[in-house]
C-alpha cells in the first residue's frame, strides 16, 4: 500500500483571554473541515497558558479579574496602543520570552500558522525570521483593534470590519497585507434551526409573548444581576431569559428571586443559535462574537456593559449600524427594552433588519478557504 500525501498542518494560537479568541479558532478549524473535508490537520496552543514564563502563564485565570477593573485595564489598553510603544515593550521582555518563542516553534512544526489572538504576533514573527513558513492573523476584535495585532511581517492580516482595515493601514501595514472578511463564528449559529415557534415550544418559553435574552459572556460578567432585577421591576409585557454562564453563585441568587416576569435562569449554554433565533431582542455587553452572532440572527441589540479599550468601538458599530442601543445602566435597559416592545415596536423591526444587513455569516468558511488557497488547496465543497 504507497503511502498517503502528508496533510498540510495548520497551528492556531490563541488563548482563553476572554471566550473569543478560542471561539474563533475552533470556528475556522470547523469550517476547514466542512469545506475541505480530511484535506488538513490541524491543533490549538494557548500561547500564554503553555509558552510565557510566569506570571503571563497565569493570564487566562487573571482575565476576569483584571477586566473589571475598569479604570486600570482603560490606562493599559491606551498605554500600550501605538507601534513604538509595543517595540518598548517587547525588547524589555524579548531576554524573557524569547526562548518561548523558539521553542513553541519547534515544539510544533507546521505549514501555516494562524494567530487569533494579538499578543503573540510580534514575538513570534520575531524569531521566525529565518523560517519559511506563513504566518496570518485574524483579528477577533471589531473596531478598537489594539495596535499588538498588526504586525507588516505577517503575510495576511484578516480583519472583521472596515474599521479595522483602516487602523491597520494606520499603524503602517501594507494595503495588500489586509483583507475584510469578517468575524470567524460556528456554523451552528449560521444555520437555521427551525421556527421561532418550534424552538420555543421545545426550549419551554412562552408562544405569546415577546423574549427577551440576557447575557454576560461565559462568565456572567458584567452588572448582569442589577440589569435583570431592572427588567423584572419594568413589568415588561415580555418573558426573560437570563444566562449566567459559568458563574454559579449569580445562577443560584437569580433562581431563588422572586420574579413578577416570567422568567427562565441558566448556567453556561450551548444553545445559544436556538436562543437566538427563538428571542426578540438580546441584553449583552458589547463582547464581539456575541454582537456578530445576533446580526446573523436578526436580533437586535441593546449593550449594557463593555471592556475598556478594546470593546469601546463594538458599541459605536451596534449603534452606527442602527441594530442596536448603548445602555450603560440597568434602568437604561430598561426604559430600552419598553420602546422597543411596548412603544415603538417597528423601531425593533427596522434594528432586526439592520442587523441581518451587516451580518457576515460566510466568514469562517471564506476565512477556511484563503487559507486553503494559501496551501494550494483548492477544491472546496461545492456551496
Amino acid at each position: 500500500m504507497e503511502n498517503q500525501p502528508k496533510k498540510p498542518h495548520i497551528l492556531f494560537l490563541f488563548s482563553d483571554t476572554g471566550g473569543g479568541h478560542r471561539s474563533a479558532a475552533e470556528a475556522i478549524i470547523e469550517a476547514l473541515n466542512l469545506e475541505f473535508p480530511d484535506r488538513f490537520s490541524t491543533e490549538m496552543v494557548d500561547i500564554f497558558r503553555e509558552y510565557t514564563p510566569p506570571p503571563l502563564d497565569k493570564q487566562p485565570e487573571m482575565y476576569p479579574y483584571l477586566s473589571r477593573m475598569t479604570g486600570m485595564w482603560r490606562l493599559g489598553f491606551r498605554a500600550s496602543n501605538g507601534r513604538r510603544r509595543i517595540r518598548m515593550i517587547y525588547n524589555m521582555l524579548w531576554p524573557y520570552i524569547q526562548s518561548y518563542a523558539e521553542r513553541l516553534l519547534e515544539e510544533h512544526p507546521a505549514d501555516l500558522i494562524v494567530s487569533v489572538h494579538p499578543v503573540p504576533n510580534t514575538p513570534l514573527l520575531r524569531v521566525m525570521r529565518e523560517r519559511n513558513i506563513p504566518y496570518y492573523t485574524v483579528v477577533t476584535d471589531l473596531v478598537s483593534t489594539h495596535a499588538f495585532w498588526f504586525n507588516n511581517k505577517a503575510d495576511l492580516v484578516i480583519v472583521p470590519t472596515e474599521k479595522a482595515r483602516q487602523r491597520g493601514l494606520e499603524l503602517g501595514l501594507d494595503e495588500e497585507r489586509l483583507r475584510v472578511i469578517g468575524l470567524p463564528v460556528a456554523d451552528r449559529f449560521c444555520q437555521k434551526a427551525g421556527s421561532r415557534q418550534a424552538l420555543r415550544a421545545k426550549l419551554g418559553w412562552p408562544q405569546d409573548l415577546p423574549v427577551i435574552v440576557l447575557v454576560g459572556g461565559g462568565e456572567g460578567m458584567g452588572p448582569l444581576e442589577k440589569t435583570a432585577a431592572a427588567i423584572d421591576d419594568a413589568r415588561l409585557p415580555a418573558a426573560l431569559v437570563v444566562i449566567a454562564g459559568r458563574n454559579q453563585k449569580l445562577k443560584a441568587r437569580l433562581e431563588e428571586r422572586a420574579w413578577n416576569t416570567p422568567t427562565f435562569v441558566y448556567g453556561f449554554v450551548r444553545e445559544m443559535p436556538d436562543f437566538m433565533l427563538a428571542a426578540d431582542v438580546l441584553v449583552s455587553k458589547a463582547g464581539p462574537g456575541t454582537i456578530c452572532e445576533a446580526f446573523i440572527a436578526g436580533l437586535p441589540v441593546v449593550l449594557y456593559s463593555r471592556v475598556p479599550g478594546q470593546e469601546e468601538g463594538n458599541v459605536d458599530y451596534v449603534v452606527e449600524s442602527q441594530a442596536g442601543v448603548w445602555a450603560p445602566e440597568p434602568e437604561l435597559v430598561a426604559d430600552a427594552l419598553r420602546n422597543w416592545l411596548v412603544d415603538h415596536p417597528e423601531e425593533r423591526e427596522r434594528a432586526s433588519q439592520a442587523a441581518l444587513e451587516h451580518a457576515r455569516p460566510n466568514a469562517s468558511r471564506e476565512i477556511a478557504r484563503v487559507l486553503a488557497e494559501r496551501l494550494g488547496i483548492k477544491h472546496a465543497v461545492p456551496e
